[in-house]
């Protein structure tokens, strides 16, 4: 492709709603543009690049003998609600664009398709014999994000490969994951980038257990806690790890103490002089059920420990039932207006202590969007707080805590033990306590999970075993965002002149530039290399724009194209400038050598 013939404009200002390197180089650059919050449109460079990438994923899939189709993006409500996930997705996570046709039917654009795909297994899967299958297709998706940013990283429209899988059982299921773990590894390694798979929560996708695959960026926005020893790699919201060890409490006896001003765990211990490892806070969250439910949960943690929010909405997902519900829309500590719906009294904000009173709460008054409020609270204990002795905590009292106290004695130990606490870098490894935590930041671009029989028993989707009985099918599903992995590619590898492609999903593996159009000899070496190039199989581009030398160094820079050929003063003696972009090295080559040096160093960059 000639530049001169090409939709080809670059800007030399950073956008302004741009935060991340990644987004402000692909507008700059001419990849993308926006065309609305959180959509935007792909331009010829970038199309070329979401091709490159489809194609890898496509060929991964393909060699595991996955079959590709395509999904309507258009769904019916009834089948999200045959699922359970209609309340969970439209307004839980408040994500699906729902809307109404003239027939007054309920439908939404597809953010992911286990309904779909799953009420196709239930109508065309009949026998053991048609198992496993694996389906997948290559898709725009719709997500309604609360704040899209990022450019292609978090938009209301992006491209995936989403795939489901469809076994007999647990067994067969778990050869199925490692295949997809496999090729994930595979379509991440083939596309030049840098990335760990870590234990992931499953969220509104279900499942026995899941694994992303993040890419390494600073930008990322998750966090990654790993060990050096590459036993252990997890997402912040599913980490687990061991706490500091509990210092020996300094109170001996129980007694309530005025503590002014002390709202705050480390105010708290800088008055007592204590350890926050001997402090339960009890920390009061507002959760808000499907069933129009309200329930008050009260925390207690150790004090130096944070509750991962990830993990407490997973474990009362798992009490809805005792609710009436089966999903947690909303969870959040409460503010002052949202306790004026429901406290009977003032609550005593920083000193509140385990057993504090049902009698705060005020069923009748009506609560979240006009649902009632559970009478009770709901305790739960966290790990790190069952086996405190002589701890601190407050005592129901603005400005008064108790010390010296002990579960069993001055309070009732909570029946709901649970792992909460949010792991953190510096903790100790389970696998191995003489590991600890590392942190690193990651941009998922993969997700894979092990889904059960959690959409098959739901829409009834059966087959019939050699026994002859009808069993539900085991699923899985396998998502991996094109769009959003093309833009973490250039957040792993930029600098401060532009991208640096790998060379796998480079739009073009080489740009020709001639630095004096009006030079014929430069012009016609030019045109033998662009041609020859091409005809190798050596993606070219040719820039023959009108514009100074500088100019054209500067656009090939900031597009990140592989390889540069400048047919400058050299050709006097017979040879181009080659400039590789990742290592800025400089080749004077001869013209006769240049192609097959290039098919030599591209073909060892994608091995």
């Amino acid at each position: 492709m000639r530049l001169s013939q090409m939709l080809f404009v670059t800007l030399r200002d950073d956008p302004a709603d741009a935060e991340i390197p990644s987004h402000k180089l692909l507008v700059r650059a001419g990849y993308i543009r926006r065309i609305g919050s959180g959509v935007y449109a792909y331009l010829p460079l970038m199309w070329r690049v979401l091709q490159k990438v489809s194609q890898i994923v496509r060929e991964e899939m393909n060699a595991t003998g996955a079959q590709e189709c395509l999904l309507p993006q258009l769904q019916p409500a009834e089948l999200w609600r045959e699922s359970g996930r209609w309340d969970t997705y439209t307004k839980a996570e408040g994500i699906m664009f729902a809307l109404t046709d003239r027939r007054e039917q309920e439908l939404a654009l597809g953010p992911t398709h286990e309904e779909v795909i799953t009420m196709i297994a239930r109508d065309l899967i009949r026998s053991y014999r048609q198992l496993p299958l694996n389906l997948y297709q290559i898709q725009t998706k719709f997500r309604d994000e609360i704040r899209p940013r990022f450019g292609l990283m978090r938009g209301r429209e992006f491209i995936m490969k989403d795939a489901y899988s469809f076994n007999a059982d647990e067994e067969s299921l778990k050869k199925t994951y490692q295949d997809m773990y496999q090729a994930y590894s595979n379509m991440l390694r083939r596309s030049g980038l840098s990335f760990r798979a870590v234990e992931a929560d499953s969220g509104a996708i279900g499942g026995t257990g899941s694994t992303e695959f993040m890419v390494l960026a600073e930008a990322g926005e998750d966090e990654v806690l790993y060990t050096e020893d590459g036993q252990y790699a997890a997402n912040v919201e599913k980490a687990v790890s061991l706490p500091a060890d509990a210092e020996t409490s300094p109170f001996t006896s129980y007694e309530k103490r005025e503590t002014p001003g002390t709202e705050t765990i480390e105010k708290l211990c800088d008055f007592l002089k204590c350890s926050p490892t001997q402090v339960v806070k009890n920390v009061l969250y507002q959760a808000l059920y499907n069933n129009g439910t309200t329930v008050l949960v009260l925390v207690s943690i150790r004090g130096d420990q944070e509750v991962n929010e990830v993990k407490l909405q997973n474990e009362l997902t798992k009490l809805a039932s005792q609710y009436g519900g089966n999903t947690v829309l909303k969870l959040a500590v409460p503010d002052a207006d949202a306790q004026k719906k429901w406290a009977a009294k003032t609550l005593p904000l920083g000193y509140i202590a385990p057993d504090i009173a049902d009698d705060y709460i005020q069923p009748l008054n009506g609560g979240t969007e006009g649902g009632s409020v559970h009478p009770q609270f709901l305790r739960l204990v966290d790990k790190t707080a069952v086996d405190l002795k002589n701890f601190v905590t407050g005592a129901n009292e603005s400005g008064y805590h108790v010390v010296g106290a002990d579960w069993r004695k001055q309070f009732k130990l909570p029946e709901t033990m649970v792992d909460i606490r949010k792991a953190k870098a510096g903790d100790r490894a389970i696998h191995n306590p003489e590991q600890t935590l590392k942190s690193a930041r990651g941009i998922e671009v993969g997700h894979i999970f092990q889904l059960g029989t959690k959409y098959s028993i739901a829409m009834g989707a059966t087959y019939t075993n050699e026994q002859g009985e009808e069993k539900p099918l085991v699923m899985g599903c396998y998502g991996v965002g094109v769009s959003r992995l093309a833009q973490a590619a250039v957040e792993q590898s930029y600098d401060q002149d532009g991208i640096i492609w790998p060379v796998a999903i480079a739009p073009y593996h080489a740009i020709v530039t001639i630095p004096n159009i009006n030079d014929a000899q430069q012009v016609e070496i030019a045109e033998q290399l662009y041609t020859e190039l091409n005809q190798a199989g050596i993606e070219t581009l040719l820039d023959d724009r009108n514009e100074r030398a500088g100019v054209k160094f500067k656009d090939a820079d900031l597009i990140g194209i592989p390889y540069r050929i400048v047919t400058g003063r050299a050709i006097a003696n017979g040879k181009v400038e080659v400039v590789e972009r990742k290592s800025r090295n400089s080749h004077e080559i001869p013209i006769t050598e240049v192609v097959s040096t290039l098919k030599g160093w591209i073909s060892q960059a994608v091995s």
